[in-house]
């Protein structure tokens, strides 16, 4: 798992790519974006194009980012989710706690 982390227009952009699950990734994305945060970011955009699988866990650290991002103000918001993540955020209904865009440039718009 790598997280590469990016600044565009007020928005910090992470973009993790690999695997989201136990004891791997669900780490990475939860240091990823306590540093954004500790970084002083507001809003975070989470590009998951990159992820080839995602458990359980790697869905509950979604939702804890979410918490952590919206406690301090903040919005956190989903872009290009692949066919895998998006069927579980349906099953578990969790697609309608996330804002969830189909491009960069649209999320980023989102966001004014």
């Amino acid at each position: 798992m790598k997280i590469e982390a990016r600044h565009e227009r007020g928005v910090t952009i992470i973009e993790p790519k690999g695997k989201i699950t136990i004891g791997v990734g669900d780490v990475a994305l939860r240091e990823a974006v306590a540093e954004a945060l500790e970084a002083g970011a507001r809003n975070i955009l989470a590009d998951l194009g990159g992820v080839t699988t995602i458990d359980s866990s790697g869905i509950g650290e979604l939702v804890s980012a979410y918490t952590s991002v919206s406690n301090r103000g903040g919005k956190l918001k989903l872009v290009n989710l692949p066919p895998k993540v998006t069927d579980i955020l349906q099953i578990t209904q969790l697609i309608s706690v996330f804002e969830v865009h189909d491009s960069v440039e649209e999320a980023l718009a989102s966001f004014d």
